[in-house]
């Protein structure tokens, strides 16, 4: 699934949002990379509303690890994790990530390498990069 999504500004995050959800197949796990404030949990935020979870639920879960949402469309789980206060893979352990992760239900990482060992085969990673302009580039493979 090797694709590029070109993000020019914040009014095309659904539009960006709706191309990426497009290209998903049957795999869970999707492993976000990028530099602090690259925009991986505003696109994942867009993502979470465009499969259906009601706007005033989506936001960081920077403090608590993983937030859980669930589709009003399908009623499917969708779990959103931020590793970046991770210290060790033990703490990413101790939390039941690698359930999760084999749960069958979507995953969105952010700050995944912080985890890397438990992530499966399958994973997609997807690269957001920031171009001098502002725009955002999301490599998807």
């Amino acid at each position: 699934m090797e694709k590029e999504i070109k993000i020019e500004s914040i009014q095309r995050l659904p539009e960006a949002a709706k191309e990426f959800v497009e290209l998903m197949d049957d795999r869970t796990v999707y492993a976000f990379r990028g530099e602090m404030g690259a925009g991986k949990t505003t696109f994942i935020n867009a993502l979470c509303r465009e499969l259906g979870v009601n706007d005033d639920a989506t936001g960081s879960p920077t403090f608590a690890i993983v937030n859980e949402y669930r589709s009003d469309t399908t009623a499917e789980l969708i779990y959103h994790f931020d590793f970046y206060r991770i210290k060790s893979l033990a703490e990413a352990e101790d939390l039941g990530a690698e359930d999760y992760f084999y749960s069958g239900a979507l995953c969105f990482i952010e700050w995944p390498d912080k985890a890397l060992e438990l992530l499966p085969d399958d994973t997609v990673n997807v690269t957001i990069s920031v171009l001098p302009d502002g725009t955002r580039i999301l490599k998807i493979d």
